[in-house]
């Protein structure tokens, strides 16, 4: 089964070089990305599976695709619950 994650519609986000800065409405908490984490953030379109995204990490960073796994669904989940992005079982 595939997971989605979708970044939340009440967020501000912007790229700043090659950091990706997100501003969380709920508590003003500000979150700085680099840039695996920008590319992870991007690909959270509710239209991506987590599979896919993992793939993309390993190909734009050399990484082994069981360490890339590990690390995006302990990111997403990072940032799930912060409640800047959430998980649905099917694409938006």
């Amino acid at each position: 089964m595939n997971v989605y994650p979708a970044r939340s519609n009440q967020i501000a986000a912007r790229m700043l070089g090659d950091e990706m800065m997100i501003m969380s409405p709920r508590d003003a908490t500000l979150f700085s990305l680099n840039e695996a984490g920008a590319l992870i953030w991007q690909s959270a379109d509710g239209h991506t599976p987590v599979s896919e995204i993992v793939q993309r990490v390993c190909q734009e960073f050399d990484v082994e695709p069981d360490e890339a796994r590990a690390d995006v669904e302990s990111f997403l989940s990072e940032l799930a619950g912060h409640r800047i992005l959430n998980f649905t079982e099917e694409a938006q």
